[in-house]
């Protein structure tokens, strides 16, 4: 897979809010049914923008994954909700072209091709924090599955 030339950011602190899951690489297709859940709530008290968020923790036996928004502050959140505070550090972002099925693909060609050649080094995540995570910004599609999604990835 051929990936486009990433772009490094330094992220702010975000205090992401959702709905949290663990899957496997048999259980994969169980996440569009936790986004629909978090869909059905609408806009959370205290959300900020309209980006969503999918954070990826890798776990023994497979991966823990929260998809959720941004929040000010988590008083309010339906229950059900969990939240984590993904801390301030430098990323290398991916733009993912293709349709988020697909999203994978993108995910192994950044950690078999570009970090290999890049001289970069992951960043080991600080205690509760994700290994990286997608971001859904504004345009989006969910009915295509297309459009402005990327991959943000701690480095050092």
């Amino acid at each position: 897979m051929k990936l486009e030339p990433p772009r490094f950011e330094d992220g702010k602190q975000l205090i992401i809010a959702g709905l949290r899951g663990r899957f496997t690489s048999a259980t994969w297709a169980g996440i569009p049914a936790q986004w629909e859940r978090l869909k059905s709530h609408g806009t959370l008290h205290d959300q900020v923008g309209k980006a969503h968020y999918g954070l990826c923790f890798n776990v023994s036996g497979g991966f823990n994954y929260l998809s959720g928004v941004e929040v000010r502050d988590t008083a309010k959140l339906p229950a059900g909700y969990t939240h984590i505070t993904v801390p301030a550090q430098r990323y290398v972002v991916f733009s993912h072209l293709g349709h988020v099925s697909k999203i994978r693909d993108t995910c192994d060609a950044i950690w078999r091709q570009w970090f290999p050649r890049s001289g970069y080094e992951f960043a080991k995540p600080a205690a509760g924090a994700p290994d990286f995570f997608e971001r859904y910004g504004e345009l989006f599609n969910p009915e295509t599955g297309m459009s402005d999604i990327e991959v943000w990835i701690p480095i050092r």
